[in-house]
């Protein structure tokens, strides 16, 4: 089989940018046979191969995260996945291995497309052994990072051990893959933190400050991942509030809305510490999904940041999601009082004379409680560009409000399993 030399000295004008003089110097032998199936890339002098895929996913066992590895498997025929995947122990105690947990989100047809790799991005090289390291820095074409905390309880260093170092480790990955065609991050659009009014997609750190932990660290995690935009094809993904899939309401997390909405449909409490006219963005799993797979593919996405939201024209206010609940679950109209007032002087005198399960609702909601007074709208102008030529667009907030009603009564708000349809 012949060979065709392949000199980057003879690169000229606009394919040379990017190539360093050490880069240039290399001399590379390329089959004559492979080389139409191989191009230029303009960042850092890669050699890529056009048609072969690894997909290197963080997260892959989250929400998102199994929705997302199964999008893929269906948009990309051709393409292997590897998955980074932490073993873990079920409520019982029970260990379970990464591929047990692999297994549980893979359907059995597509097993052999993917690749399983135990690992951690809080650790150092994200916990992978020196030969998995290597042969996945060599292969990893694409990688979507959606591993996360998303709990707001953690202290600042916790946060920021698995949300920005993490995101660090993974990063320093891409950067080392020499067939890297993109690198996408999934954040939230709550790096915004206690901002009103319209965010744009541009915009990051205007001097705002943060509801919890989870917040400041998605939004430093960000601005590490943008710096590194000039030397990496990137694109950072903002999505809001993701609840249960549009057409059939399934979920697998009951955090976020499902919470206080529980509490809410059972009678346990109905007086709502917030504004009425506050905005709840939230995005159904199957619309965030397929953008993300979409993204992570198209290159007019690189160097961009997108909102993946509701945005102004789909979202609702909470008056409006709660006078929907109070119709679906027979339950009285939600009433409202001025926060500050509340947590000032109601709560604590309530905290003092109730018991049972309303003084646990009173604790555990705390964490929710700036959620019910935000006055921000998110823009999608980017969001728009990008996934409306496709027809991928999220639908309004009240339009699938009633099917996620109707799996939380069906699953007894994640008690019960309901079997795939």
């Amino acid at each position: 089989m012949g060979l065709v030399r392949y000199e980057f000295p003879v690169i000229s004008g606009s394919a040379a940018a990017g190539y360093t003089g050490q880069e240039n110097a290399r001399n590379l032998c390329i089959p004559r046979s492979s080389f139409p199936a191989f191009e230029l890339c303009a960042y850092r002098g890669r050699l890529r191969v056009k048609n072969e895929e690894l997909i290197l996913v963080t997260g892959a066992t989250g929400f998102l995260g199994a929705r997302l590895v199964r999008e893929l498997l269906d948009r990309q025929p051709q393409a292997r996945l590897a998955l980074l995947i932490r073993p873990s122990r079920d409520q019982a105690g029970s260990s379970k291995s990464s591929q047990q947990r692999a297994d549980a989100i893979v359907p059995a047809g597509e097993r052999h497309r993917v690749e399983v790799y135990t690992g951690d991005v809080g650790l150092p090289n994200c916990g992978l052994d020196a030969a998995a390291n290597e042969r996945l820095t060599a292969q990893t074409t694409r990688v979507i990072h959606s591993a996360a905390t998303v709990r707001f309880d953690h202290t600042l260093e916790e946060a920021r051990r698995i949300n920005v170092e993490g995101t660090r480790r993974v990063l320093d990955f891409a950067a080392a893959a020499p067939n890297l065609r993109s690198m996408a991050y999934v954040g939230t659009a709550y790096v915004a933190g206690e901002r009103s009014g319209l965010v744009r997609e541009s915009e990051l750190a205007v001097g705002q400050s943060y509801r919890n932990t989870y917040e400041q660290t998605k939004a430093e995690a960000e601005a590490l991942v943008r710096s590194r935009f000039e030397s990496m094809p990137g694109v950072i993904l903002r999505p809001s509030i993701i609840v249960g899939d549009s057409r059939t309401g399934v979920t697998s997390s009951f955090k976020m809305m499902y919470w206080p909405l529980k509490i809410y449909a059972r009678g346990l409490w109905r007086t709502v510490p917030g504004y009425p006219d506050a905005v709840l963005d939230i995005v159904p799993v199957d619309f965030v999904a397929n953008a993300v797979a979409r993204l992570a593919f198209d290159e007019a996405a690189i160097g961009s940041v997108v909102h993946l939201c509701a945005g102004p024209r789909g979202s609702a206010t909470i008056q409006q999601v709660a006078r929907r609940a109070a119709e679906y679950f027979n339950a009285p109209e939600a009433r409202y009082v001025d926060p500050r007032l509340f947590f000032a002087a109601v709560r604590p005198l309530l905290f003092m004379t109730l018991w049972g399960r309303k003084r646990r609702v009173l604790r555990d909601g705390r964490a929710y409680r700036d959620y019910f007074t935000m006055r921000m709208q998110f823009d999608t102008a980017n969001a728009e560009r990008l996934l409306a030529p496709a027809g991928i667009c999220p639908p309004h907030v009240l339009d699938y409000l009633d099917r996620l009603f109707q799996y939380c009564v069906a699953s007894d708000w994640g008690r019960k399993p309901i079997p795939a349809q």
